[in-house]
Formats: C-alpha cells, sequence, structure tokens
C-alpha cells in the first residue's frame, strides 16, 4: 500500500494489485480533518441549490414525457429516449444525494424524496440500493465486505478470476474488452437485482411494510411506463424505446459510478485501516469543471464524499482543497485524473485480473 503523495494522473494499477462516518476519536487525523470541515462551514445543509436542482431536474423530466406524448407515433421517438435515459441518471443522481441525507435536515423528508425519485421515477428500489450502497461505502475496495467488488459478471479481484470455469472464466479473459457493453445491460441489472430484494419475505414488520410501500410505487412506475410505450408507440417502436433508453441510461450510469473505484487499492479481507486512508486509498477523484460536476452528479469528488457522505453536493467541489491540502501534509496518496484516462485505468486493471486466465500470454 503506497503512502507517496500523488495527485495527477497516477495509475495504482500499476503497482497494487451510505454510512456514516465513525466516531471521532480526539487526536485522530480524521478528527482533525472533521474540525476544518466544520469550521469551513461545508456541511451545512444547501436548500437553495436543492431546490432549484429538484424543481428543474422535475420539469426537464415532464418536458420529455410531454415531448413523448406530443410526438406519438414516430421513430423520432428514440430520440425521445436518449434524452429521457439522461433524465433517469440525473433522477438518480438526486436519490443518491437523498440516501446520503445531503437534502434535508430530517431523515424522512430525505427518505420520502429518495422513494420518490428512485422507486417511482424511475423504478429502482430505494431501500436494495441503500441497504448496499451503505456497504459499500462502510468498507470501499475490502474483499468480502464491499458489494460493489463482489464476485459477479466482472471478476474484480485475480482470486475470483482463478476460480472460474467455461463461460464465466471466458468472460473473465475478455472483460476489459466487453466492460463496456456491458453496461448496457446494467440498467435492467438494477431493477431486477431490486425487485428480487422487494421479493424476499425475511426481515421484521417495519421492513416488510416499508417493502410492500416500495412494491406499490415500483409496480406503479413499470405500470405507467410499458403501458405509455405500448399505447403510444407500434409494438415494434415500443421495444426499440425500451432497449435504447434502458441501454444508454445503464451506460450512463454505470460510466458515472465506474471511475471512482475501480483500479485504486484493494484490501485484503483480514485488512485492519484506519478510516482516513481506507477511504482516500481506495477512491479517485476525477478532475474537471462545473459541466463535469453535472453530468457526474458529484461523483467526481469520490474522495470527498467519501470521507463525508452528508456533505451537499455542491459543497464537494470547495471542500477538495482542503482535503487534498490535508492529504499533502500527512503523506496519503490523493488520486485524480481526467475522465478518460480513469477509464483507461479502469480497463487495465480488468485485463490485469483477467490474467491467470490468459496463461498463453504470460511471459
Amino acid at each position: 500500500m503506497t503512502t507517496d503523495i500523488s495527485c495527477r494522473d497516477t495509475d495504482p494499477a500499476d503497482h497494487a494489485e451510505l454510512t456514516e462516518p465513525p466516531p471521532l476519536q480526539r487526536g485522530s487525523e480524521y478528527a482533525a480533518l472533521s474540525r476544518e470541515m466544520k469550521q469551513s462551514g461545508l456541511l451545512k445543509r444547501r436548500p437553495g441549490y436543492y431546490s432549484v436542482k429538484v424543481g428543474g431536474n422535475l420539469l426537464l423530466l415532464a418536458a420529455g414525457w410531454t415531448a413523448f406524448a406530443l410526438i406519438g407515433q414516430s421513430w423520432w421517438q428514440l430520440l425521445t429516449a436518449a434524452f429521457l435515459a439522461v433524465m433517469f441518471t440525473q433522477t438518480g443522481f438526486i436519490g443518491h444525494d437523498a440516501g446520503h441525507h445531503q437534502i434535508a435536515a430530517s431523515k424522512r423528508v430525505n427518505n420520502l424524496l429518495g422513494r420518490v425519485h428512485a422507486d417511482l421515477l424511475i423504478g429502482l428500489s430505494y431501500g436494495w440500493w441503500i441497504s448496499k450502497h451503505n456497504r459499500h461505502h462502510s468498507h470501499p475496495n475490502h474483499v468480502d465486505r464491499d458489494p460493489d467488488i463482489a464476485d459477479g459478471a466482472i471478476a474484480f479481484t485475480q482470486d475470483h478470476a482463478r476460480v472460474r470455469r467455461g463461460a464465466y472464466a471466458w468472460l473473465a479473459r475478455h472483460q476489459a474488452w466487453l466492460f463496456f457493453p456491458m453496461l448496457l445491460l446494467e440498467g435492467l441489472a438494477l431493477h431486477v437485482a431490486g425487485v428480487r430484494a422487494l421479493l424476499d419475505r425475511t426481515g421484521t414488520a417495519t421492513s416488510r411494510r416499508t417493502k410492500l410501500a416500495e412494491a406499490g410505487l415500483l409496480a406503479t412506475h413499470l405500470g405507467g411506463y410499458l403501458a405509455a410505450l405500448f399505447l403510444v408507440l407500434s409494438p415494434v417502436q415500443a421495444v426499440c424505446f425500451l432497449a435504447v433508453h434502458q441501454g444508454l441510461f445503464g451506460l450512463y450510469m454505470g460510466c458515472s459510478f465506474a471511475p471512482n473505484h475501480k483500479g485504486m487499492t484493494v484490501f485484503a479481507k483480514d485488512a485492519k485501516i484506519d478510516f482516513l486512508r481506507r477511504q482516500v486509498l481506495t477512491s479517485r477523484n476525477i478532475r474537471g469543471h462545473r459541466f463535469t460536476d453535472f453530468a457526474l452528479g458529484g461523483l467526481n469528488y469520490q474522495i470527498e464524499h467519501h470521507l463525508f457522505p452528508s456533505m451537499p453536493r455542491p459543497s464537494l467541489r470547495q471542500a477538495q482543497e482542503l482535503v487534498r491540502s490535508f492529504c499533502a501534509r500527512h503523506g496519503i496518496a490523493y488520486h485524480e485524473t481526467g475522465l478518460f484516462n480513469s477509464y483507461a485505468q479502469v480497463l487495465r486493471h480488468l485485463h490485469a485480473v483477467g490474467g491467470p486466465l490468459r496463461p498463453e500470454l504470460e511471459y
């Protein structure tokens, strides 16, 4: 694990294989950084920003569906599908912010906003995502603890790749080439995973009631979505619209989350690491401007977001300088690169993970 300070275009793959932060320990490095953040005022809620953000997003989403109704049965609707894919992802970013309690001081208000944006507006299970995302935030890139690097369609560690056989082994060998095409199925995978979680009958009576409420919102979304498509469009057009819309939604969502941790330091199952380094060393920031902030939903400030998950999105840009300076003073590697270089790092990592399944290419 490196502790060299590295603030520009570093590739950890070249030299390394919604939860709140823990209680502060007086005198710890994270406690010192937290005091700086509190004194800066960057942890304060930004109700004005989110009022405009949520309102503007809802208007654009409504405009997209209005255009869909007005255009009617036409192949031009594929452009509407592309626009709505962008808006679904932007709506997902707002659900993400609500899940981290960035928007309102009230947990109930945040959860309400999260369920409306996730379950009702885009058809993703908010409860399932919160559970999964909290575990990720607690132990990013930690083997057997972070669900985002669990063995699945993509192998994220060589240990996972080595035990694969048959079609799964072939997939791991070629996963660097297949990664972006596979993201076209990510939207569908998210929908299916959420529905499967809601069908699980385990849990307390309260959790089952919450699942029932979520199921009602998801059913409303799915019923309205399919009814709109097949009532307005011809059957063939409806199927093409669904494929383009959900495919681009998954691609945009996947491309927004992919640069954050893939290819960064991975901790072994029994590794012990303090909260500050656990979050910083496993995260990658994306350099850019205001448009980058908008396009990636603030996820380009992944280090700051992981250190202070309840920090409002518009405060992350200012927080970056404080965190970067703090890491420099304490000799903690801070990784930041451009968007396209981040994708290159991700693909190199995925290619290296599949290495044990390509013995004929090893020297």
